[in-house]
């Protein structure tokens, strides 16, 4: 991507202030994705770097990692595998549960979603504390699953999150 290309991807991304709760700037990705030329960037930057990793299938984390995960899958005609909060999938499941700054969330994936040995490249729009990837990469591994690497649009660098994430190579399109 073009740095001219980064930069009005960046300046769509929009901070709300005190959302979810007071003292938090929650980074607002809805303007690239109803932008069609911006979103057709981002999720071509997606496919590239998820292109590079050869993956067998894409695995997208609940819920905006759906939007980027489903279309870089379709791009690169290879599966999908969605990463949904406790209770969303119909069939038997793993279960991760992780802590937050609140309490305690679980993800699930379909315990046959990954054949053994596949490979995977995880998708998400924003890498904050890194729970949430880092149970869906414990899921991964779980069920299976190669994990070749994980791909963000945003990571709050300041929040440290990639720590969670080990030894797992990651990389994102826009730091804060």
């Amino acid at each position: 991507m073009s740095p001219a290309d980064l930069q009005r991807v960046r300046a769509a991304i929009r901070d709300v202030p005190d959302f979810p709760k007071p003292g938090i700037v929650f980074k607002d990705i809805t303007p690239v994705l109803s932008d069609g030329p911006l979103f057709n960037l981002v999720v071509g930057w997606f496919a590239e770097a998820a292109r590079a990793q050869r993956p067998d299938k894409i695995v997208g984390i609940d819920a905006r990692g759906f939007i980027f995960g489903g279309a870089v899958a379709h791009e690169l005609g290879v599966g999908f595998v969605p990463v949904r909060k406790k209770g969303k999938l119909p069939f038997r499941c793993e279960a991760i549960a992780y802590a937050l700054e609140y309490g305690e969330a679980s993800v699930e994936m379909h315990v046959d979603a990954l054949h053994r040995g596949e490979r995977v490249v995880l998708i998400d729009d924003l890498l904050a504390t890194g729970g949430t990837a880092a149970a869906a990469v414990q899921l991964i591994k779980a069920v299976g699953g190669e994990l070749a690497e994980v791909l963000f649009l945003v990571e709050l660098t300041f929040l440290s999150g990639r720590g969670a994430l080990g030894s797992t190579p990651a990389r994102a399109l826009i730091e804060y």
